[in-house]
């Protein structure tokens, strides 16, 4: 027998089991009787052997080995190990599949293909423990507030980058339960410091970027003056590298030091076009900007911006460090 997956879809989860497809109509009379049927829906729970099934059915021995025997014939049951008991061979059969089904030719129809993105194994690393068991996403998308805020007292411009982003992370993880975009602000005031986050901006405009800028790999130089706060670049703790271009920016994953057990992804520019960059990096060169990434650790990667085509925007980007 032909086997093919069955796919169930409840709106929530998606979950497959192995099916066994009967297109010969003499194979599928030799399963569709009562006993025959019983005796199947013992052996897909666990493997048995003969006389153990005809003591669970109540029937004779020789009529289970008749059932098993046309079962057998029709691939619907299979040996799966043997056992000495009582100085004979016992034969322990399990059913050929978890489900059989009929299937005729016509009705197919062609879904959608399957993600390049979700198929690429460091791109589902680096959001692993941001999708849960469900495949829902498991984390919030922290943007700057649109308002003057922080001690820099800015209006973020780039927040709707993050719509984007979510495009991209939309190939990797279904719509989570709860809204998963959130303010600076509304997190601060909330207090939840306790998630998975992935956080868009740096930290002139994102309070919760500013928070653990002294925990990334490669930091904002962030500089007090008589006039509050200053930034100055970027400064690379492994090359002491200094990257002060508007277009250049950082994404980076790092332990959330507020809980050990959820992780933080940055991505913040020193400027927003700086940040624009980090996001097509992440969501349109993946496999250049992750390149580097090994699972385990802090990661991180410098970004350039470039404008190849004259427009004045930003559509190719090199990585530095």
């Amino acid at each position: 027998m032909d086997k093919k997956l069955l796919l169930e879809d409840d709106g929530k989860t998606q979950k497959v089991k192995e099916i066994s497809m009967m297109n010969d109509a003499q194979k599928l009379k030799m399963i569709l009787g009562k006993l025959s049927w019983s005796i199947l829906a013992l052996l897909a729970k666990e493997e048995m052997y003969p006389l153990e099934i005809a003591r669970r059915l109540g029937v004779h021995e020789q009529i289970v080995y008749y059932h098993i025997r046309k079962l057998a014939k029709a691939g619907a049951v299979t040996v799966v190990r043997e056992e000495k008991k009582k100085g004979a061979t016992a034969k322990y059969y399990k059913t050929a599949a978890s489900a059989f089904g009929v299937e005729f030719p016509q009705g197919y129809k062609t879904l959608q293909a399957p993600s390049l993105v979700a198929a690429d194994e460091q791109v589902s690393s680096f959001f692993h423990e941001f999708i849960d068991d469900n495949g829902a996403f498991n984390g919030k998308i922290v943007v700057g507030s649109p308002t003057p805020h922080g001690p820099f007292k800015t209006s973020a411009r780039d927040g709707h980058y993050a719509a984007h982003l979510t495009f991209f992370l939309g190939q990797l993880a279904k719509m989570p339960l709860d809204f998963a975009i959130k303010l600076d602000v509304d997190v601060k005031a909330e207090k939840e410091e306790r998630n998975n986050f992935v956080l868009v901006g740096g930290p002139g405009t994102n309070l919760l970027t500013q928070e653990i800028n002294e925990y990334l790999p490669v930091k904002f130089n962030m500089r007090s003056s008589s006039e509050g706060f200053l930034l100055g670049g970027m400064v690379s703790r492994k090359t002491l590298r200094v990257y002060t271009a508007d277009a250049a920016g950082l994404i980076a994953k790092i332990v959330n030091p507020w809980d050990a057990a959820k992780r933080i992804i940055v991505l913040a520019g020193n400027k927003a076009v700086g940040t624009k960059a980090c996001v097509l990096a992440l969501a349109n060169f993946w496999k250049k900007t992750l390149q580097e990434y090994r699972g385990e650790g802090d990661f991180a990667a410098v970004i350039q911006g470039f404008d190849l085509d004259g427009d004045g925007k930003v559509d190719a980007v090199e990585v530095l460090e």
